[in-house]
């Protein structure tokens, strides 16, 4: 019989998990190593929450973990008891337990010598006779010949002008999907995206007040039903120029659907914008993108529109100077967007809201910091990940990619710009499990 190829994958997420189950799939794959350093498999920090109010920002009927078997994730709720829709919409905890189910049942399909579900950290891996050596935090090393890093969403740096005994302090929640009690005031979130609504809608209380802070204050726009109509041609040009087109489908349509025409094509979109013309739609683009895109469920919109409106939840734009402990407290020295004078402000806890952190140069992660310093991989141009060529390889700092080193989830975003919802993610875990099973030897019985 021929040795099976070996793959290991560093993160059990969705990323990972989903580029495992299409790899084990094939009876003529490889061996799967699916390395997590948490104690939980296919759920991450996302789909972690057991929070009711915690809900999915996308419709049931797009989560299907496979695309092309769109009707995947209903057909499991419809046989499913003890779960329920708001408006379409389920909770992550309920999303959670659909990807533990995948993962047991490709377990109870595939057999143990097939996938391999390692509980530990992956602290460096090192190039070796065409593979990887992985070695592991507690001592072991893997022999791989090939290599998907899927660290899903990194945390996010420590915020600027925090004071250090701050951040080790109970005042201070570094990950805002952390189910914890905090101390008693009011809070301050630092961000004012999807992230901030999950920590809002845990941590809201009578009598408690949240500020919430981000350079331009704005909030997520919410779902709407959707009609049915007519997909749209693609606009073209620079992003000025597609700024235009969109503006004026939103007048014939609706600025959601006008969106919505804009997802089938945002990887080619980006793809043909030269570097100058991304740089210039993050720089003034991408925080209005970030909230017609990233829509909230219509429940939790209507959650956080009855806390604003009794103004426990107080939306500001600006930004934060310096954070620091204050007597039994923390006090907040921010400056108002467009504004010189600084105000201040005590809270009985922050909460790092910030979301997706982009420049992986400064990341606290210890794998891809030694990756880093060793020259394997190098940031994208635009400081959104790690630079990746079209098959999702992973590129060293010399500017060539590595034939069996590849990445998948939102640390690719610089490739693609979109990559951190279900229906980007499985696209890509798909077609990175066909180049894997395409570029390693098949597994053949024959003698």
């Amino acid at each position: 019989m021929s040795r099976r190829s070996t793959v290991a994958i560093v993160g059990a997420g969705f990323s990972g998990l989903l580029t495992a189950l299409h790899l084990a799939a094939d009876p003529a794959g490889p061996q799967v190593r699916l390395i997590e350093r948490a104690g939980r498999f296919a759920r991450g920090a996302a789909y972690a929450t057991a929070n009711p109010d915690h809900l999915l920002n996308v419709r049931v009927d797009n989560m299907s973990a496979y695309p092309d078997q769109p009707d995947h994730f209903t057909k499991w709720l419809s046989l499913r008891g003890g779960w329920s829709a708001h408006g379409g919409f389920v909770t992550r905890g309920v999303y959670g337990d659909y990807l533990q189910a995948l993962l047991r049942q490709a377990l109870d399909t595939f057999g143990a010598d097939r996938l391999l579900l390692e509980q530990d950290e992956v602290v460096d891996l090192l190039p070796h006779d065409g593979g990887w050596t992985v070695r592991l935090a507690l001592g072991r090393e893997l022999q791989a010949d090939a290599v998907v890093l899927a660290p899903g969403v990194l945390a996010p740096e420590p915020p600027a002008g925090a004071d250090p005994a701050l951040l080790t302090s109970p005042r201070y929640l570094a990950n805002p999907w952390v189910e914890t009690e905090l101390p008693e005031g009011d809070l301050l979130l630092l961000g004012t995206g999807l992230t901030m609504v999950d920590a809002v809608l845990s941590h809201a209380r009578p009598g408690r007040r949240i500020w919430a802070i981000s350079r331009r204050g704005l909030l997520p726009r919410p779902h709407a039903p959707v009609a049915a109509r007519p997909p749209a041609p693609r606009p073209q040009g620079s992003p000025l120029a597609m700024l235009r087109e969109v503006r004026a489908a939103a007048d014939r349509h609706g600025w959601r659907e006008a969106v919505d025409d804009l997802r089938p094509h945002v990887r080619e979109i980006w793809r043909g914008w030269s570097q100058p013309e991304r740089a210039a739609f993050l720089r003034h683009l991408r925080p209005w993108w970030d909230v017609h895109r990233h829509r909230l469920a219509p429940s939790a919109a209507r959650q956080l529109a009855t806390l604003m409106r009794a103004r426990d939840l107080t939306l500001r734009a600006g930004e934060v100077v310096a954070i620091a402990p204050h007597g039994r407290g923390v006090e907040v020295v921010w400056r108002p967007r467009g504004g010189e004078a600084l105000r201040r402000m005590s809270v009985g806890a922050v909460i790092n809201c910030m979301g997706l952190p982009g420049d992986i140069t400064g990341s606290a992660d210890p794998l891809l910091a030694r990756l880093l310093a060793r020259g394997l991989i190098r940031p994208d141009p635009n400081r959104l990940g790690a630079e990746v060529d079209d098959a999702s390889r992973l590129v060293a700092r010399d500017g060539v990619a590595w034939p069996s080193l590849y990445a998948v989830g939102p640390i690719t975003r610089g490739a693609v710009w979109e990559m951190t919802s279900v229906p980007d993610i499985r696209i890509q875990a798909a077609a990175t499990a066909a180049g894997l099973l395409a570029s390693l030897p098949r597994w053949s019985s024959a003698a």
